[in-house]
């Protein structure tokens, strides 16, 4: 053979490899991820998890010993996915009765709402008792292969309407991985830790993943970190899957999301049994481990975010839902209410019940792309909108002796509040070098001997994504959004599902709280990094039902 035939034969072979590396670019960017994953971290096989003993007597600081804590956070749980707060599932015979004994032995807040509606922000909040814009976590990390499909995947989605994402911030911003909570921020377990508490946190983070965002770097003494996000593997036995064909993200979880987890930063390895079992085993263990000493725990499940994957035991208990995609969500929901269970047993088998706050709450409303319509009802929108469907969750607390059985709580809270509210049970103050935006919610909870709690003074609340924004102050909410150009003002005294706008009626209140949210955010520094995609989300359909021409589409910034 001549080499000019040899060049030829090499030029065409090299032409058809890379028209077909075109031809098949969307499949190799959506897999990236986790081909890449499975080369930077292989999982090695379940091992116990060596979590510090405590000690083998009692501790007392003065003689009384400070409270226990547990925040118990669910993951895009809707408020009508707890049966206290709505109808729930228990039509379908999935009621929530661990969740609801929380709210029956202590306080149901009728008016709790997460942080932001959506989870790192929201989570941010929690973890600090701040707005988390006053130090630049904003946005939620979104990874950069996502980016890069977004706009091919999303182009048949909301009704036709176009993902719009700047490539060029998307190539400039840092690695996933590297986007989180700032170390310089005062967590509630740095606090906690300061006043003699054992801290642990087990599961989901989302604050970042570099060795000085980790909780263990954080105010956590150990961490049993979600590394990925598979509930099971897909091919488990053991696992009932949902596959959602109509949602983009879903098609992108599926192929890159992984089933592992690492302790105190160590190498990954693989969960014992299905995600919300196994770390409700493991805080189980560490609750024995750490009865003599006070202990915060933060229990962050991933259920029920999608993917949807339910337990095999769980699906088949629920064999009288026809639905497969309802069958599987509801058994995801059964299973985060045993795990409350299970926790709560323990504490009362450890003669620990009725010194330890336990707080139950999720980061976020339920969102519309799991095809779900009545997951929020009755509010409207779903996760990643300001609307009450993306912000209203169940909320539910006990102290025994300190928060008066069945108490009903009206003013609205929020995950700022959560900070100040247990360091001072604990005895404790916040920083007082920074601006801390909750408040301490034990005088309006916890009554001195003989008397009421006081009443809490009416205050605004703030939600921001981008220049998409929410405020609520004294039963009157604004929203504002940039795409569309729009305003909305609702009075939730009178309006609590936000079906009457009523910016064009009420010109003198709408400019009144425009100026107020204004204010509020005009001292805010930008966010640590970009938003780079702008994603369009109906407000009152799910994402497989097709929206009417007069239907309202709000963009989510991320």
């Amino acid at each position: 053979m001549t080499l000019r035939k040899r060049l030829a034969i090499t030029a065409l072979v090299s032409t058809a490899l890379a028209l077909l590396l075109y031809a098949n670019r969307l499949y190799l960017m959506q897999y990236s991820l986790g081909w890449w994953t499975d080369i930077q971290h292989p999982r090695e096989p379940n091992h116990a998890v060596p979590w510090m003993d405590g000690p083998a007597q009692a501790t007392q600081t003065n003689g009384t010993r400070p409270p226990n804590i547990i925040i118990i956070l669910a993951d895009d749980l809707g408020i009508n996915d707890v049966s206290t707060h709505g109808g729930g599932h228990t039509a379908e015979g999935v009621p929530t009765p661990n969740i609801d004994s929380i709210a029956r032995d202590g306080v149901r807040f009728e008016h709790g709402y997460a942080g932001a509606a959506v989870c790192t922000v929201s989570r941010a909040a929690l973890m600090t008792g701040r707005y988390p814009w006053r130090f630049g976590v904003e946005f939620t990390p979104t990874p950069g292969a996502m980016a890069k499909v977004a706009g091919t995947l999303y182009a048949n989605s909301n009704g036709g309407l176009p993902v719009i994402v700047d490539n060029e911030k998307a190539s400039q911003a840092k690695a996933f991985n590297d986007l989180g909570m700032p170390s310089s921020e005062v967590t509630v377990a740095e606090a906690l830790k300061a006043r003699g508490y054992h801290t642990l946190h087990i599961g989901k983070w989302h604050l970042g993943s570099t060795p000085d965002m980790r909780p263990n770097n954080q105010g956590f003494d150990e961490t049993l970190f979600m590394e990925s996000g598979l509930h099971l593997p897909v091919n488990s036995p053991d696992v009932e899957n949902s596959k959602q064909d109509f949602d983009p993200i879903d098609k992108f979880l599926w192929p890159n999301m992984r089933f592992g987890v690492s302790y105190n930063g160590g190498k990954w390895f693989e969960p014992a049994k299905y995600l919300a079992d196994y770390f409700t085993d493991e805080a189980i263990t560490t609750i024995k481990k750490n009865k003599n000493r006070p202990f915060f725990m933060y229990l962050a499940h991933w259920g029920v975010h999608t993917p949807l994957q339910a337990s095999k035991a769980d699906y088949d208990a629920l064999s009288n839902i026809p639905d497969h995609r309802r069958r599987v969500y509801a058994a995801m929901i059964r299973s985060i209410d045993r795990s409350v269970g299970r926790v709560l047993q323990t504490l009362k088998d450890e003669g620990l019940d009725d010194n330890t706050i336990v707080i139950f709450a999720s980061d976020n409303g339920a969102p519309g792309y799991t095809g779900l319509p009545d997951v929020n009802q009755p509010y409207r929108g779903w996760k990643l909108t300001q609307f009450e469907g993306g912000l209203r969750v169940p909320y539910v607390a006990k102290w025994p002796g300190h928060i008066p059985a069945g108490t009903r709580y009206e003013p609205p809270i929020t995950n700022i509040d959560i900070m100040p509210t247990v360091v001072a049970a604990a005895g404790g103050a916040m920083p007082t070098d920074r601006i801390t935006d909750g408040v301490n919610l034990l005088p309006y909870l916890s009554p001195a001997l003989g008397s009421k709690p006081v009443i809490q003074a009416p205050r605004a609340l703030y939600w921001r994504d981008g220049p998409y924004r929410a405020m609520q102050d004294n039963k009157w909410k604004l929203i504002v959004s940039e795409r569309p150009k729009k305003e909305w003002l609702f009075n939730l005294a009178v309006d609590p599902t936000e079906q009457n706008n009523l910016a064009a009626l009420q010109p003198q209140k709408l400019a009144q709280m425009k100026t107020q949210m204004d204010a509020h955010h005009a001292a805010m520094p930008p966010s640590l990094w970009p938003s780079f995609i702008e994603m369009p989300i109906s407000i009152d359909k799910t994402l497989d039902q097709k929206p009417l021409p007069t239907d309202e589409t709000v963009y989510w910034y991320n």
